[in-house]
């Protein structure tokens, strides 16, 4: 009953923060004795020998073991910071940890890098403020400057028509044609090209096509199957001028005509047509080239003659006997009879074939 007796009297005396030991009583007023001065018993028996001293020379138990971990905890925390272990982190922390942060922000939303094909558009709360050169750029932080890299080499290409689906266009002789192209294009301003039209890629589009119905108007439905180059070359022309107009910031680099057919409904006819039309023009081009080969031969005599006329007029009548002479021998070289004019003979004399002088025949 001895050990009951002590926490008894140590409950009875002592008082709790909040009142009578936590009892709903009214406190006294009396002050509270702390356990230390309360008597000891001489039949508390085991209990009223001292505790056992730790290393720190504190009560062994676990409120001693409670204030060597604050102390190992301070310790390892706040090696410098004395002998109180801090009841909040210090505040220099945070202000260090917010420091960082600023400048890892400020260095990735300033330092632009802007590759040799690229250009930077940098826009300030929005609006347009200029435009970044390649190499590394400085803007102001984000949300404040944003940077749009925009690439001023890549070919972009937009196709119009197909195979699969005819798209057909009037002649300017008023037949109809399915035509296919491409469009070859690249950015060349860009803050244009972001900013001067609301849909660049459509708006190339129906440019390409009205300029491609305009030029396929001025020419026959022969020139259009035909001479495809002059056609691109009149379509790439006008897009560009067109397009330069609305200041939309882009360079056309060409125009490649895939197909230039009549529709499917008259393409047999139309090629029988195009094998007549080519044959005939193949007649044509022969007799062009006889009445050529006839030209030249005629030039050639008539050269001749103007050289014999000169020598006619240094000597007529040398040059009349010699005429007369080649004359004669071309004449009657081809004949099986011989003239003699002479006193006395006959002058027609018939020489049988055999008499006639054989060809003779090219050495081998």
């Amino acid at each position: 009953m001895t050990i009951f007796s002590r926490w008894d009297r140590l409950f009875a005396i002592s008082k709790g923060p909040w009142g009578s030991g936590g009892n709903d009583e009214e406190p006294t007023g009396k002050p509270s004795v702390p356990p230390s001065e309360i008597p000891p018993s001489d039949n508390d028996g085991p209990w009223s020998q001292p505790p056992r001293k730790g290393r720190s020379g504190n009560s062994a138990g676990p409120a001693s073991n409670i204030e060597d971990f604050l102390r190992r905890s301070r310790e390892r925390f706040n090696p410098n910071g004395g002998g109180s272990f801090p009841s909040r982190p210090d505040g220099s922390i945070f202000v260090w940890a917010a420091a960082a942060v600023a400048a890892l922000w400020l260095v990735l939303t300033s330092l632009h890098s802007i590759a040799p094909q690229e250009r930077g558009v940098v826009t300030r709360f929005g609006r347009y403020a200029y435009t970044l050169s390649p190499g590394v750029g400085i803007t102001l932080p984000s949300p404040i400057d944003r940077v749009r890299k925009i690439d001023v080499e890549k070919i972009q290409t937009i196709d119009l028509g197909s195979e699969e689906r005819e798209t057909l266009m009037l002649t300017g002789d008023g037949n109809i044609i399915d035509i296919a192209y491409q469009v070859r294009w690249n950015i060349r301003v860009p803050e244009q090209y972001l900013f001067e039209l609301a849909q660049p890629d459509e708006t190339i589009r129906q440019v390409a096509e009205s300029a491609m119905r305009a030029a396929v108007a001025n020419v026959t439905l022969r020139d259009a199957t035909q001479k495809r180059g002059e056609i691109e070359n009149r379509v790439q022309e006008e897009m560009q001028r067109v397009l330069d107009n609305y200041h939309s910031g882009v360079l056309i680099q060409g125009i490649a005509i895939k197909q230039a057919d009549p529709p499917a409904a008259v393409l047999d006819a139309f090629k029988e047509v195009s094998a007549a039309q080519q044959q005939a023009q193949s007649y044509v081009n022969q007799a062009r080239a006889y009445a050529l080969q006839l030209t030249a031969k005629a030039q050639g005599e008539a050269v001749a003659f103007d050289k014999v006329y000169g020598q006619y007029k240094l000597a007529p009548e040398v040059t009349r006997r010699r005429m007369y002479y080649e004359t004669m021998e071309r004449i009657l070289g081809s004949v099986d009879k011989t003239i003699v004019d002479a006193p006395g003979i006959n002058s027609y004399q018939q020489l049988p074939p055999v008499m006639r002088s054989a060809p003779k025949e090219p050495a081998r």
